[in-house]
C-alpha cells in the first residue's frame, strides 16, 4: 500500500513490455525511485544506465537503478513483465504452461523479500498469471492488479471516437472479460458523452459543415469531423470490437510484438494508485460474486486507489452480454484449473 512517501517502483522484466512502461513513468515522472530486475542482469544495468542519461530532459528526479529482488522489500508496487514472448499467430492462452513457471521463479523471492506493497501484472496470458500471483504470493486479491482490458478499452474508445468525430476521452465504452479471444464489448452500457450508442445506430448523426475546413474521412468512418452526417449501424460496431478484438494480432504480425499501448496503459494504473484517484479501470480483477462469478480474475471495470482495487463495479448488463462474461470466466476457470496450483 502506497503512504505517500518515497513512490517506489520495482520492475521484472526488462524487455520491450517493462520498458516501454519505465520510459512512460520517467516521461510522466509517475515514481520517485525505480529498480529494475531482470535475469539477465548485465541488460538490466544498461537499461539503467540508459534511461539515467535521459533524466536531464526529462524533468524528472527519478533515482533509477538495476537490483535484485531483496529492493523489493520496501518497494510500494512490483510490477511483472518477466515472461516468454508471444510468438506470430500464438494465443495468449498458449502461453499459459511457459509462463507459470517463470513466475514461480519470481513470486517466492518478492514474497520472501518483506514486500507489502501492491502486484502489478503484464504478462500474458495477463488474467491467468494475475490469479497465478495472487495463488503464489498469498496476498490479498485487492492488491494484485493485472493489466486486463485496460487496453483493449483505450483501443475501443479510439475507434469509437474516430468514426464518431469525438474526443475517445468522451466516448463511455468498456470491453470486459478475457484480455484474449472471449472479450467483448457491453454495448447496452457504451455511451457518446451522455447519449447511449445503440441509440444513435440506424440513425444518421447531424453535423455542423465549416464553410473553410474540410478533412479527409479517417478509415472506418464515413465522413471526417466536419464533412456532414455519420452513418452508425450495428454492423459499424461489431466491426469495431471485431478490430479491438484482433488488435494484438494485427501489431504482432506486422511488428513482431506490442509493447507501447501497454506501457502507457501500466502507466495510467500506476499514477491511479499513486494518486489515489479511484479512477474507474477495466483492470483484471478477482470476482467475488460480482457477476454472479466467483475466485476468477478477468477484465472489468474496478475502482483503482492507493490500496489496490477498491471495488469491482457490478455494471447491469443484459442477458446476452451476461452470458458472453460467464462463457469468458469459465474458459479461464479451465485454463487455471489445468495448472493444479490450489
Amino acid at each position: 500500500m502506497y503512504q505517500g512517501e518515497n513512490r517506489k517502483i520495482v520492475l521484472i522484466g526488462t524487455g520491450m513490455v517493462g520498458m516501454s512502461y519505465a520510459y512512460a513513468l520517467l516521461n510522466q515522472n509517475v515514481c520517485d525511485e525505480l529498480v529494475l530486475i531482470d535475469i539477465d542482469k548485465k541488460r538490466a544495468m544498461g537499461e539503467a544506465m540508459d534511461l539515467n542519461h535521459g533524466l536531464a530532459f526529462s524533468g524528472s528526479n527519478m533515482k533509477i537503478s538495476a537490483g535484485d529482488y531483496p529492493d523489493c522489500a520496501n518497494a510500494d508496487i512490483v510490477c511483472i513483465c518477466a515472461g516468454v514472448a508471444q510468438k506470430p499467430g500464438e494465443s495468449r492462452t498458449d502461453l499459459l504452461l511457459r509462463n507459470a513457471q517463470v513466475f514461480r521463479s519470481i513470486v517466492n523471492p518478492v514474497t520472501e523479500s518483506g514486500f507489502n506493497g501492491l502486484f502489478l501484472v503484464a504478462t500474458n496470458p495477463v488474467d491467468i498469471m494475475t490469479r497465478i500471483t495472487c495463488t503464489l504470493s498469498g496476498f490479498n486479491p485487492r492488491r494484485v492488479i493485472g493489466t486486463g482490458t485496460t487496453l483493449d478499452t483505450a483501443r475501443l474508445r479510439y475507434l469509437l471516437g474516430r468514426h464518431f468525430g469525438v474526443d475517445p476521452r468522451n466516448m463511455h465504452a468498456y470491453v470486459m472479460g478475457e484480455h484474449g479471444d472471449s472479450e467483448f464489448v457491453p454495448w447496452s452500457l457504451a455511451m457518446m458523452a451522455s447519449r447511449p450508442v445503440l441509440e444513435l445506430c440506424g440513425q444518421q448523426i447531424s453535423k455542423q459543415t465549416s464553410e473553410n475546413k474540410t478533412e479527409t474521412a479517417a478509415p472506418g468512418r464515413t465522413g471526417g469531423p466536419d464533412s456532414g452526417p455519420i452513418s452508425c449501424q450495428l454492423q459499424d460496431l461489431l466491426a469495431i470490437e471485431d478490430e479491438v478484438r484482433n488488435a494484438a494480432y494485427r501489431i504482432i504480425e506486422a511488428k513482431d510484438a506490442t509493447y507501447y499501448g501497454i506501457g502507457m496503459a501500466m502507466t495510467r494504473i500506476t499514477r491511479a494508485i499513486f494518486g489515489n484517484e479511484n479512477s474507474v479501470l477495466t483492470v483484471s480483477a478477482m470476482l467475488r460474486g460480482e457477476y454472479g462469478q466467483n475466485r476468477v480474475f478477468t477484465g472489468v471495470p474496478a475502482i483503482i486507489g492507493s490500496n489496490g482495487i477498491a471495488r469491482v463495479l457490478d455494471l447491469p448488463l443484459n442477458a446476452e452480454e451476461q452470458k458472453k462474461l460467464d462463457e469468458s470466466c469459465e474458459k479461464l476457470k479451465s485454463y487455471y484449473e489445468e495448472m493444479r496450483l490450489e
